[in-house]
């Protein structure tokens, strides 16, 4: 899968015209007069920042003022987090970040210059994916019963490769064996596992689907488990865990945030926008051809997301006493 991005660390998106006199006298329309800057935990050209310049691009056109996305990537978003939580609450800097610096970094790390939950409030929600469990096309198990089979008959005879400790691919394979009462060999890595996977030095690796689908397409992997709680529309025929193991579903997502300061009036008008943007047909197209889905919730509903997904992790975090400083 391509990504087309450019190479500038910044972009701006400019608006083809000019709000009208009757927009500008509307009571909202006190905000925004100057451009807002989307701050983004990863480095351009990956998934959050393409996502981020979809719905920035959609956000300028609608609110009339240029959307600046500014890449801080570095401590698995925590940098940004940060960045936006010390900024001034006044709706021109928000933060762009994955599900995880809320939902796992507040456990893995023991001190974080910010608190997530306090200093940051949800503003929107943009997409999700699902990961998928996929293993060495030459593996002998073909189906995760297969794999918990051998893993129970052999324990730790099957390795599961992550991008990490406390990674989303480590900590859900964690809960996995956990409920199964299984072991598996964990094999964490700083960047991508895929290769170790294709030339077999590894059993397993729970991919996203945005990655994991192509080589699952081309035959290069064999997909054995998907973690949406529904299967995947373009893998019918690939089983939830959840058909295996009743509950075991997690997603991951992305969403905006900003300064817990911010004024209510602008939270709320933000949020619209990016509602519609989750509800435009063109925003729509352009995510589900990145192999994700669009995701729209309301504020109350991503607060609710994060706590449930929050104490999942977090129990896992804890049992396993992981830690990444």
């Amino acid at each position: 899968m391509k990504l087309g991005i450019g190479l500038l660390a910044t972009l701006v998106f400019t608006l083809a015209g000019a709000p009208s006199h009757a927009q500008a006298q509307a009571p909202q329309a006190a905000w925004p007069t100057k451009p807002v800057k989307i701050v983004v935990g990863f480095a351009a050209g990956t998934p959050p920042d393409v996502f981020a310049r979809i719905y920035g691009e959609y956000a300028a056109k609608k609110m009339g003022v240029p959307v600046v996305i500014d890449n801080k990537p570095g401590s698995a978003g925590n940098l940004a987090g940060d960045a936006v939580a010390k900024s001034s609450p006044d709706g021109y800097t928000v933060l762009y970040n994955v599900s995880t610096a809320f939902t796992i970094n507040p456990y893995i790390y023991s001190k974080l210059p910010f608190d997530a939950g306090k200093d940051l409030v949800p503003v929107a929600t943009t997409m999700r994916q699902g990961l998928v469990l996929i293993a060495n096309p030459n593996l002998k198990a073909g189906s995760l019963t297969e794999v918990l089979d051998q893993a129970r008959k052999q324990p730790d005879s099957m390795s599961h490769a992550s991008y990490g400790a406390g990674s989303p691919s480590h900590l859900i394979m964690e809960w996995l064996k956990d409920e199964t009462k299984t072991k598996m060999l964990h094999v964490p890595y700083r960047s991508t596992p895929l290769p170790e996977l294709i030339g077999g030095q590894v059993d397993l690796v729970l991919e996203p689907v945005a990655t994991a689908y192509p080589m699952i397409s081309g035959g290069r992997v064999k997909a054995l488990a998907y973690s949406g709680a529904q299967r995947h529309p373009a893998m019918p025929n690939v089983p939830t865990f959840a058909e295996t193991v009743p509950n075991l579903s997690m997603m991951s997502w992305h969403g905006i945030w900003a300064p817990a300061a911010t004024p209510p009036a602008i939270v709320d008008r933000l949020h619209a926008v990016l509602l519609a943007a989750s509800q435009d047909p063109d925003v729509q197209r352009r995510i589900k051809e990145l192999n994700s889905e669009p995701l729209g919730l309301s504020r109350a509903e991503i607060a609710e997301l994060v706590r449930r997904d929050s104490e999942i992790y977090s129990q896992i975090v804890r049992s396993k006493n992981i830690r990444v400083d």
